[in-house]
């Protein structure tokens, strides 16, 4: 006699289990209510499993938390392509960054505010380590901002003794608090006003095209 065995059921998430909705639903909740401030039930009501499905596809809170944060920056986040950096021109360059970040923050049906740029800012000691990802994801955009005005003091469209660290510091201060007034209600037309003065702060350190130092 031949016995037939039971077939196994399969351990861990569902073959219906997408990934990529789950991350999007995972980074919409962390963005929504912050690291600390999600829980795990909150994070299986909006992914739709069990905590068990969860632990198994992503192993913890902090690993779904680094998955969404670069899910957000790979896409979900992604204020304009391609990179407003790419403009030839340092302005017109910081100009598109600024203005598509008032647009962005401010998104209709989406949680206002940059997930990254005011995330985790204070947190419990067990959390440093997330922390201290997400400053470095800040530290990376602050480098860029600067590398961009080191270009535009080489290529000779903003003055020579431009300051790069401050007004690089300058540009991410905007940011920030630009991702802070839309947390607290502020419009994309308030923000965008905003942007304009930035904008022209910048302008007061670019060689006027007409010269001939350009």
């Amino acid at each position: 006699m031949i016995n037939k065995l039971e077939p196994k059921k399969p351990r861990g998430r569902p073959r219906a289990f997408d990934r990529d909705e789950a991350l999007k639903a995972a980074t919409l909740t962390f963005w929504r209510l912050g690291y600390e401030g999600t829980s795990i039930a909150d994070l299986t009501a909006a992914l739709g499993i069990t905590p068990q499905s969860l632990y198994a596809a992503f192993r913890s809170k902090a690993e779904l938390y680094r998955e969404s944060l670069a899910f957000y920056g790979n896409g979900l986040g992604t204020m304009v392509a391609p990179s407003p950096f790419e403009a030839p021109d340092v302005i017109e360059a910081f100009r598109l960054f600024l203005e598509s970040s008032a647009r962005e923050f401010t998104r209709p049906g989406m949680p206002h505010g940059c997930m990254i740029s005011t995330a985790t800012l204070t947190c419990a000691v067990e959390n440093q380590d997330i922390a201290d990802h997400v400053a470095s994801l800040r530290g990376q955009t602050l480098q860029r901002v600067r590398d961009r005005l080191a270009k535009g003091v080489a290529d000779g469209q903003l003055l020579p003794e431009t300051d790069i660290k401050a007004l690089g510091r300058f540009v991410g201060a905007m940011i920030q608090g630009m991702s802070v007034q839309a947390r607290d209600g502020a419009g994309e037309a308030e923000l965008l006003a905003v942007a304009a003065l930035a904008i022209d702060q910048l302008r007061r350190h670019a060689i006027p095209p007409s010269s001939p130092h350009r």
